[in-house]
């Protein structure tokens, strides 16, 4: 069974720090990429950032670039995301999700975790 579980969400400071965890079991991860989406109420899902399982290469929304940092450990099959100098606007639960290449779409991943909840407070 494809499992995908993100973690270390929780109510931060505007300007703090928090790193998610993306668990992945179930599937051979190393060949798979992992991708960030995030959900605010009354919005669409939208993609945060995404790594490739081929080369690493990583992505990031506009909005996030320069503030958080994609990487993974396929020994541990996980992927984080550090998110620095958070902002209010990025108040969202953040979901993993895994595909054969990073999608800019929600609807381009195959498999999705149940997210993680981030307060900014300003």
């Amino acid at each position: 069974e494809v499992q995908l579980q993100a973690s270390g969400g929780g109510l931060v400071q505007a300007g703090g720090s928090l790193r998610l965890s993306c668990a992945a079991s179930g599937f051979t991860f190393d060949d798979w990429a992992i991708g960030w989406f995030r959900q605010a109420p009354g919005k669409e899902r939208e993609g945060v950032s995404c790594i490739e399982s081929s080369d690493g290469s990583t992505y990031y929304a506009d909005s996030v670039k320069g503030r958080f940092t994609i990487s993974r450990y396929n020994a541990n099959n996980t992927v984080y995301l550090q998110m620095n100098n958070l902002k209010p606007e990025d108040t969202a639960v953040f979901y993993c999700a895994a595909a054969p290449i990073c999608r800019k779409s929600a609807y381009g991943m195959d498999y999705w975790g149940k997210g993680t909840l981030v307060t900014v407070s300003s």
